[in-house]
C-alpha cells in the first residue's frame, strides 16, 4: 500500500495538471489583457460616507427635510419603535397629568420579554413617570410590554381589542394620524416581526412629535437615572437606568433614542442643537453600533456646514416699496430687491443719477 501510494498520487495530479492547465492559460492571458473593472471614484464633495442603509436629517422646528438617502424604503425599527410607545403615553399625560402617579405592575409576559431591558421582575410595582426612564434608556423592552398592558383598554380604538393588543392599534392610529405612511407596527419593542417595518422619514416626523414634548426631551436626554421600585414581597430596591445614547457624552446633542437587532442593524434617531438651529436625524441600518454614532456624528458636521451655514449665508432680500411718483406719466415700478450688500454698499458711496441730477 505505501508503494503504491505515490503512483496514485502522481497519476492524480497527472490528470488534474492535462485537465486545469489550458483554463489557467486562458484565465492569465484574459487578466493579462484586461483591466479589472473599479468602482468611481469617490466624489469630492456632497454628504460623508456612511456604513447606514438609510438616513435623513431635518430642521427640527419645521420638519423640512435637509438631506437623505433611501429615507422612505422600508426597514426593520429596532428599539427606536419605543418613541411611539413613549409618545402615546406622554400624549395622554398631556390631557391627564395625573396617570404619571399610576402604579404599574410587572406581568409574567413583560418580565419574559426578550432583549434590552429595564430588568424589573414579575410583580414588582413602579409609577408610570419612573417607568419611561426604564423604557427609552435602557432600552426597556419588557417596559414596552408593561405600558401596552396598563393603557392599552384606554387607547385601543378598536373595541374589539384590549390590552396588548389594543396598544398596539393605537399605535398604528397615531402613525397614519401624523403621517408616517410607510410605518406598520405589530410590537411596542421593535424586534423583527413581519410587517413591523418603517422608514427614515417617518421616524423623523415621529421624533419631532416627541421632541415637542417637555418631558420627553426631559427624559431622552438623561444619561443615568435611579429609581426604587417595591418588590413583589412589598420591600424597596434601587435600580438604575443608563443611556444607551453615546453622543450624550458630548455638548450639543439631545438624545432621542438607539435601537439593534441582526434584522435592522445598528439605529439611531438623534437630536442635535447649534446656534439655536435643531436638527433631527434618523440613521437606520448601521455596521455596528460604533459606526452609528461616528456615521451620525460625520452627518451632523457635513449639516452644520454646509446645509445650515450655507443657508445662513444666503444674503437677505428687503423689497423696496413701489415707487407712487405719478409725474411725466410714470407707472408705478415693481418691487425692486436690495441685498444687505448693496445696501451697506449703497450708504457707503456717493452715488449719482446721471440722468436726472447731474442738470
Amino acid at each position: 500500500m505505501l508503494c503504491r501510494l505515490p503512483r496514485l498520487v502522481w497519476l492524480l495530479l497527472l490528470v488534474l495538471g492535462f485537465s486545469a492547465s489550458p483554463l489557467r492559460a486562458e484565465g492569465i492571458a484574459q487578466l493579462n489583457a484586461e483591466e479589472l473593472e473599479k468602482q468611481p471614484a469617490d466624489p469630492l464633495d456632497g454628504p460623508p460616507l456612511v456604513t447606514c442603509k438609510a438616513w435623513i436629517i431635518v430642521d427640527g422646528h419645521t420638519g423640512e427635510k435637509l438631506a437623505g438617502h433611501d429615507e422612505k424604503v422600508q426597514r426593520n425599527p429596532a428599539s427606536v419603535t419605543k418613541i411611539m410607545t413613549a409618545l402615546l403615553v406622554l400624549v395622554l399625560a398631556e390631557k391627564s397629568p395625573e396617570i404619571l402617579d399610576e402604579v404599574m405592575t410587572f406581568s409574567e409576559r413583560a418580565d419574559g420579554t426578550v432583549g434590552s431591558t429595564a430588568a424589573l421582575k414579575a410583580g414588582e410595582k413602579v409609577t408610570v413617570s419612573e417607568l419611561l426612564y426604564g423604557l427609552l434608556l435602557p432600552s426597556g423592552n419588557d417596559a414596552s410590554v408593561a405600558f401596552a398592558e396598563h393603557f392599552g383598554d384606554r387607547l385601543s380604538p378598536d373595541p374589539e381589542k384590549k390590552g396588548y393588543d389594543g396598544f398596539i392599534a393605537a399605535m398604528n392610529k397615531r402613525a397614519e394620524e401624523i403621517g408616517m405612511k410607510d410605518t406598520g407596527y405589530r410590537n411596542t419593542h421593535g424586534l423583527t416581526a413581519e410587517g413591523h417595518l418603517t422608514t427614515a422619514a417617518d421616524m423623523a416626523i415621529l421624533a419631532r412629535k416627541g421632541m415637542k414634548l417637555e418631558r420627553f426631551r426631559k427624559i431622552v436626554g438623561t444619561r443615568r437615572h435611579a429609581s426604587q421600585v417595591e418588590t413583589a414581597e412589598g420591600a424597596q430596591r434601587n435600580v438604575v437606568w443608563r443611556n444607551t445614547n453615546q453622543l450624550l457624552e458630548q455638548e450639543g446633542y439631545l438624545g432621542v433614542k438607539t435601537g439593534t437587532t441582526g434584522a435592522a442593524g445598528a439605529c439611531l434617531v438623534s437630536c442635535a442643537e447649534r446656534d439655536e438651529r435643531r436638527l433631527i436625524m434618523v440613521v437606520l441600518g448601521a455596521t455596528s453600533s460604533d459606526a452609528r454614532y461616528t456615521d451620525s456624528r460625520n452627518l451632523y458636521r457635513w449639516a452644520w456646514n454646509e446645509l445650515v451655514s450655507d443657508e445662513a449665508a444666503q444674503p437677505k432680500e428687503t423689497p423696496m416699496p413701489q415707487s407712487t411718483d405719478q409725474s411725466n406719466n410714470a407707472k408705478p415700478r415693481g418691487a425692486i430687491v436690495l441685498t444687505d450688500k448693496a445696501k451697506k454698499l449703497h450708504s457707503a458711496s456717493m452715488v449719482i443719477d446721471g440722468h436726472n441730477d447731474l442738470p
